[in-house]
């Protein structure tokens, strides 16, 4: 997702410059690129899958379903990461409605999908995980369709492809930081989840129902960072300053908002968590997730702010510093989870996260205030 997001903003900066030629190598670099990490991700991956597993400390009554799921998703990296690419390339090119209506019909599909899978054909979890990747699939193709029939730059040809080396370069080094700071976000959850998974059945069944939904916050925020990051590319783009300065300020209030909604809506509504996922649980599955909820949800905002600026700051050309939010965020998530999870067990897992967000944030607010007044005063 991030790889691609960083393809994403190039092809909005030569969208904003009103740069035809670049904008068709744009899109010829980034679906190269995104083929050859497609082979090279889902090749190590499903290598490496059963050995995910242990590193991450799946109990055994639960590590033949988890491989089945795991393996079959990993299988299906393409179409991750073909629905990505075009949706972003869209997003860059000022469509973001097309994307939006193929992910509702995605996710419908998904649902369907998962009951025909699962009930009438018995294939169990396997089956959710295929339904998944079959609607991503889809998805993807009639995004491509639709961009295709409106945007000629899509359609690619042989001179596209020459003289490449230079966008290669460009591609690379704004899509490896956005991919990377991703990444960091997943290593640190996994290795949160792998201290989770040694409290045992009761602890994984409560914090896996709390993090699907904390997962509605995250995906909210990443919502409004691909916003944000469209938008300042095409502006930077076109060395509109001054739109940067407010729409930034215009996103970071909305998603503010929208924050400090959702985190009034779960920590009131966290006792409806387990419920969803779990049958009959116990007091103490339900403890594991409420009290992470409560620990993570006032700390939206701070999310709000993290996602925003990292974002603006990638799409104005300076990649290094979100990647240096990225190590700290990292370095934060871990210290918590393996030092204070050490001392003070479940709750140093929880604030985690939170941690995470601090020493990131602490980072990218200053810089991103630099970069404007540096740009204004030029």
């Amino acid at each position: 997702n991030g790889f691609t997001g960083g393809f994403g903003i190039c092809l909005g900066q030569r969208c904003g410059a009103k740069d035809e030629k670049g904008m068709r190598k744009s899109v010829a670099v980034s679906t190269l690129l995104s083929i050859i990490f497609t082979i090279v991700l889902t090749l190590i991956c499903c290598l490496l899958a059963h050995q995910i597993l242990r590193w991450m400390q799946i109990p055994d009554d639960i590590s033949g379903e988890a491989y089945d799921y795991m393996f079959v998703v990993l299988l299906g990296t393409g179409a991750t990461v073909f629905y990505n690419m075009i949706s972003n390339m869209l997003r860059a090119l000022g469509d973001s409605k097309t994307p939006l209506y193929f992910l509702v019909f995605s996710s419908v599909l998904n649902i369907f999908l998962d009951i025909l899978f699962i009930v009438p054909f018995h294939m169990g979890v396997a089956g959710a995980a295929w339904a998944t990747i079959l609607s991503q699939f889809l998805s993807a193709l009639f995004s491509l369709l639709v961009g295709l029939k409106n945007f000629p730059v899509l359609h690619l040809r042989r001179e596209d492809f020459h003289d490449i080396s230079g966008t290669i370069s460009l591609h690379l080094k704004t899509g490896f930081p956005m991919g990377f700071q991703m990444s960091v976000m997943c290593i640190g959850q996994l290795a949160m989840q792998g201290a989770v998974n040694a409290l045992g059945t009761e602890a994984i069944a409560g914090y896996t129902a709390a993090t699907k939904v904390d997962q509605f916050s995250v995906l909210m925020n990443a919502a409004f960072g691909i916003a944000i990051s469209n938008y300042v590319a095409q502006n930077y783009g076109a060395g509109l300053w001054d739109r940067i300065r407010k729409g930034t300020a215009a996103c970071l209030l909305q998603t503010s908002i929208a924050n400090a909604l959702m985190c009034v809506m779960i920590i009131f509504g966290r006792h409806l968590v387990v419920p969803m996922f779990v049958t009959q649980p116990t007091a103490e599955i339900i403890w594991y997730s409420d009290y992470y909820l409560m620990t993570v949800a006032p700390f939206y905002l701070l999310l709000g702010v993290l996602q925003i600026y990292r974002s603006a700051i990638q799409s104005m050309g300076n990649s290094w510093t979100p990647f240096t939010a990225c190590i700290i965020e990292l370095i934060f998530r871990i210290t918590s989870t393996t030092v204070f999870a050490g001392i003070i067990g479940y709750v140093g897992i929880c604030f985690a996260t939170p941690f995470a967000w601090i020493g990131a944030s602490a980072l990218l607010v200053p810089v991103y205030w630099h970069e404007i007044l540096k740009r204004r005063k030029k």
